[in-house]
């Protein structure tokens, strides 16, 4: 993460270890627990994160600053007061290699890099990344780009890749490619028989628990129920 030198010079050491501290004082043991349920660690309600992140508004280079102490907390912070045209691809990429906790990696990836100039080289490159992490950040982008930006994307060749690997992905990646499955089968009706088909056959995410009023992530399901909303409107 980068900044200018003029802005070096007005964060201090103070300046972080006063926002680090404010940090542990909205740690609540019980927002720990249910966040390290999910694979998180740090106990700070995201509301007051939130809040805190707006009264510090952006500021790039304290947000490299927190990025760096490595906490979860700190870095989610960073995530919401940096400038996210601000990163070079190579930037993105350490940052999204050491985001290695589902919300840093998942807003670092909806907040930052879906806002990044290089977010196509990127989705490109991380989507045939060994590492299954890095390659569910590059199937995050390709379905933001089945949603918004369709165009030169060989949507059969995606639904041929989820059918041939979906299934036997570990749950990060899986999450992503199921996410990507479901949305081409909600906006492109002429793939939308194929990609119930293939959620059908997998039947990856079928026995997810969902709250009630929530829709199910099993993606015939979940596109049935986008399609019903979207012609009911």
């Amino acid at each position: 993460m980068g900044g200018t030198k003029a802005a070096e010079a007005t964060v201090t050491d103070a300046t972080v270890a006063e926002v680090l501290a404010e940090l542990a004082g909205l740690e609540d043991p019980k927002a720990r627990a249910v966040n390290e349920r999910h694979g998180d660690d740090h106990g700070v309600n995201l509301g007051k994160l939130r809040a805190l992140a707006k009264r510090l508004k952006t500021q790039q280079e304290l947000s490299y600053r927190l990025w760096r102490t490595e906490d979860s907390a700190a870095r989610l912070l960073a995530i919401l007061i940096c400038r996210p045209k601000a990163f070079s691809r190579d930037e993105l990429d350490a940052m999204l290699r050491e985001a290695r906790t589902p919300k840093v990696h998942d807003w670092l990836v909806n907040y930052v890099v879906k806002k990044s100039p290089h977010a196509e080289e990127l989705r490109l490159a991380w989507t045939a990344d060994a590492d299954p992490v890095v390659a569910s950040a590059g199937w995050a982008l390709t379905t933001e780009r089945v949603a918004k930006k369709p165009e030169g994307l060989d949507l059969a060749g995606l639904l041929d890749v989820v059918e041939a690997e979906m299934k036997d992905a570990p749950d990060r990646l899986q999450w992503a490619m199921n996410h990507c499955l479901a949305q081409i089968g909600i906006d492109h009706p002429e793939l939308r028989e194929r990609a119930i088909g293939i959620g059908e056959r997998l039947q990856v995410l079928k026995d997810y628990p969902t709250p009630p009023g929530c829709t199910s992530p099993f993606a015939p399901v979940w596109i049935t129920e986008m399609v019903r909303r979207q012609q009911a409107e």
